[in-house]
Formats: structure tokens, C-alpha cells, sequence
């Protein structure tokens, strides 16, 4: 795993919307997450609308980017929670459960859903991942954010879109 952020990508001009689906549970770090997220896009990309929705635990998170991607007016999802693993595989179903089903509606709808659900050992991992400056991966997912939104726009504006058939 790494323990630096990567680097900043440029700043973005242009108008965008970002939902955030956030996970309530264990809430001093989630918010964390939210936070420095939040930060970092302002910073990135300030003409950015930013919408947060807070849902119960990380295993809700997939069906309301699911119903988010019902609309179309969205450039990009970011995904955060915190599994703290226990005693029991619990949490790894969840982990598991929630990082096939974002992939498989990030690749199905072709929208960059942005995964910070993380899966740590213990509160020591999840402040130094949420909380702390130098791995925190709220602003990490803001980085990833920018940087596809930008590879979408950059791919809209390079391939041609197909003329309509006039012999139809």
C-alpha cells in the first residue's frame, strides 16, 4: 500500500458535478474523509458542484450510486467509508461485497465512481488513512476525482462524435 498521496493533477477550469455517497459509520473518521475531500476538490476544481449524501454503513453505499447514476448530470462518484475488521469475516464480505459492486457500475455505466471505502485493521490504520496529513485518502479521492474527470472531458473532446445518417 502506498503512504504518500499521489501528485496534484492540474486545476480544473470547467464546470462539474461530484456526488459523494459517505458512509455514517464510524462517523469521526468518515467525516474526516468528507472533509479533506472536500477541501481538496475546492482546491482543484473550484466551479465544482458538490453534492454529499450520508448513508447508513459501507454496504449501503453501492445501491445509492446506483441510483445516482439514474442520472445524467453527474461527471463523477466518490465512494468513502471504513471497515474496521474484527473478529469474524464480517468485514471482509463487506469490503469484498462493496468493491465488486462500484467496479461493476463504474465499467457498466461508464462513470467514474472514485472507491476510498476502506478496509483497515484498527483505529491506528484508519487515522493515519483518514485523519492524518500524509496518507489521507479523503483527499486522495479528490485527486482521483479531478484526474478522470479530466480524462473524460479530454477523451469528449477527442473523439468525433458520429454524424447522423441523412440515407436512413
Amino acid at each position: 500500500m502506498s503512504t504518500a498521496l499521489q501528485a496534484k493533477p492540474r486545476i480544473l477550469g470547467h464546470k462539474a458535478k461530484v456526488c459523494i455517497v459517505a458512509s455514517k459509520y464510524n462517523e469521526q473518521f468518515t467525516d474526516a474523509l468528507v472533509e479533506n475531500a472536500l477541501t481538496e476538490l475546492g482546491e482543484l476544481m473550484p466551479m465544482t458542484r458538490i453534492d454529499i449524501i450520508r448513508v447508513p454503513g459501507a454496504f449501503e453505499i453501492p445501491v445509492v450510486v446506483a441510483k445516482l447514476m439514474q442520472r445524467s448530470d453527474i461527471n463523477c462518484i466518490i465512494a468513502l467509508g471504513l471497515i474496521i475488521r474484527g473478529d469474524t469475516h464480517h468485514a471482509d464480505l463487506v469490503a469484498s461485497s462493496v468493491t465488486q459492486s462500484l467496479q461493476d457500475l463504474a465499467v457498466k455505466n461508464c462513470l467514474p465512481v472514485i472507491h476510498e471505502v476502506l478496509l483497515v485493521e484498527d483505529e491506528k490504520q484508519a487515522h493515519a488513512r483518514c485523519i492524518a496529513a500524509s496518507m489521507n485518502r479523503g483527499r486522495e479521492a479528490a485527486r482521483a476525482a479531478a484526474g478522470m474527470i479530466d480524462v473524460f472531458s479530454e477523451i469528449e473532446k477527442s473523439i468525433p462524435k458520429p454524424s447522423p445518417n441523412k440515407f436512413k
